[in-house]
């Protein structure tokens, strides 16, 4: 959150919250109808709430087995990932270079056995290969990457509870 974070969020805050990460694409006029409350409230509220940095972006969630189903492809990976060197710098450098691929959905920092956690999203097994020799391998600092291939999603939620 930014420097403009509210002090604290009210019950139409989290209501508002609740709503927009069930669809954000509902207009202020649907939202008022839902939280009864008025239309431009509702636009003051979000607004606040995107500048305040609470709302980090909106966004479409794609289905992967949907677009597996049209394009024929879809692998879904968990990546750990070990530096041989745990500076500051270094690992804000891996971070920065993961963050830069496309295929990393999303790059956790964690403790107590490997550095990172990555989950990676690619067409297919050669399309993982190419991403750990451009990403991983290229790395100097890595010392070690162990990789779990999703088998099947039971679950994916997005949600912040609020």
């Amino acid at each position: 959150m930014t420097d403009k974070s509210p002090a604290e969020l009210d019950s139409l805050d989290r209501r508002l919250l609740n709503e927009l990460q069930r669809d954000c694409m509902q207009t202020h006029q649907e939202l008022a109808e839902r939280l009864h409350a008025s239309a431009p409230t509702c636009f003051r509220r979000v607004r606040r709430l995107v500048e305040s940095g609470v709302i980090e972006r909106r966004i479409a969630i794609v289905a992967p087995e949907a677009v597996g189903r049209i394009d024929g492809h879809g692998l879904t990976a968990l990546v750990e990932a070990s530096l041989d060197r745990q500076s500051a710098e270094a690992l804000d450098a891996f971070e920065r270079r993961v963050a830069d691929e496309a295929s990393v959905q999303q790059c956790y920092r964690i403790s107590s056995g490997p550095d990172f956690l990555l989950v990676v999203y690619v067409r297919d097994m050669p399309d993982y290969h190419a991403f750990v020799h451009r990403v991983l391998s290229a790395e100097a600092n890595v010392r070690n990457v162990r990789t779990f291939f999703s088998v099947h999603r039971s679950k994916f939620e997005p949600r912040i509870p609020v």
